[in-house]
């Protein structure tokens, strides 16, 4: 599945492999925690384990059924990552002992941790082989980076052995699938893939726009020159459409687009970005020019739909380079739902999946 990048350096050649040495990623929590009520909250670090595969050990060795015990998110495998969990009072959590798992810090709090009961996530990324060439390079996409933001692809953990296929085949009729939760993940992956490859459209439209001519545009798109002209003056390489369906930045109501060159503006300064459609039920849909986009990657799927940022911001960017070990090394922060691979893969300009 092609997805099309912002920028349009050539590529940077540097090698990623996902492991505790090379991959951090710490969850920052979406408020404080009240230091009082019935359940237990655990800053937990664990290495080389899914966040199922430490869910279940804590399961076992403190006494509680895995359904009592609430987090916010799934945390990579092949990394060191720290992240929040809740478990009810009567959880032994004294003598829990895993070789690959670390309780760091414990609190308490009056309700249970939801999936998505987070901010974001702090990474740091080690890259190898390294040039001093490269590391230039990297230094001058980074800056770009932090201004610009990147769009807000989902990676490809989603799409591992093409789920989002099986999910296609599920909702035309062609696949069973009796399992709830298996069935509801790939559907989930089939609407991810819409919601990329709409994507990839408005990145591939905004570049037409920023390359060409109103008129040479006219041999590529069916706009007028007037609303080509209007496109062009927003600041920002993301151009928004009438009817575009917005958030306030990171988190807010929805709101329509409909003084473009005002909320250009706004985007542009990190206060607001534009919203994509993952189609399912009881979603709202973007209006007039944007919905004549976005309804070429809209189907009936019999899941609730959502709206996903199509852009995001990173903050705390910061690149350091090693020479005499031929290392970068990157630390940032995303917004919850976003992906550092997607990131990386903007800075290298290429796929980084099939690295090894």
């Amino acid at each position: 599945m092609d997805r099309i990048f912002f920028l349009n350096h050539s590529p940077i050649n540097f090698y990623f492999k996902p492991s505790p040495e090379t991959f951090v990623v710490e969850e920052v929590p979406l408020y404080p925690f009240t230091q009082e009520g019935e359940h237990q909250i655990l800053k937990v670090r664990k290495k080389n384990l899914t966040t199922w595969q430490m869910l279940q050990a804590f399961s076992e060795r403190v006494g509680v059924k895995l359904k009592e015990i609430g987090y916010a998110g799934m945390k990579d495998k092949n990394a060191l990552t720290y992240q929040y969990i809740s478990l009810p009072a009567k959880a032994k959590i004294d003598k829990f002992s895993h070789p690959q798992i670390k309780i760091i810090e414990t609190h308490h709090h009056k309700n249970k941790i939801k999936l998505g009961h987070l901010k974001g996530n702090r990474f740091f990324i080690r890259l190898k082989k390294v040039s001093k060439v490269d590391a230039k390079k990297i230094d001058e996409v980074i800056k770009i980076l932090q201004e610009e933001g990147f769009p807000n692809y989902f990676g490809y953990q989603r799409f591992s052995n093409y789920n989002y296929e099986l999910g296609k085949e599920i909702i035309e009729g062609k696949r069973k699938e009796r399992n709830r939760k298996i069935r509801k993940f790939l559907i989930n992956a089939y609407q991810s893939h819409l919601f990329n490859l709409w994507l990839s459209k408005r990145v591939e439209l905004s570049r037409i726009i920023n390359s060409f001519t109103p008129s040479e545009i006219a041999t590529f798109l069916d706009y007028p020159q007037t609303l080509v002209k209007e496109l062009q003056q927003q600041p920002h390489f993301f151009k928004l459409f009438l009817g575009d369906l917005m958030s306030h930045y990171p988190r807010g109501r929805l709101f329509l687009a409909q003084d473009i060159l005002k909320e250009a503006e706004r985007f542009k300064n990190k206060q607001i970005s534009p919203t994509g459609l993952l189609p399912g039920t009881r979603v709202k849909k973007a209006q007039d020019l944007a919905r004549e986009i976005e309804k070429d990657f809209d189907e009936n799927i019999p899941l609730q739909g959502d709206r996903r940022f199509a852009w995001v911001f990173p903050t705390e960017l910061k690149g350091t380079y090693k020479e005499k070990e031929a290392w970068y090394e990157l630390s940032f922060f995303l917004p919850k739902g976003s992906y550092a691979t997607i990131l990386l893969e903007e800075i290298a300009h290429r796929r980084l999946k099939d690295e090894d």
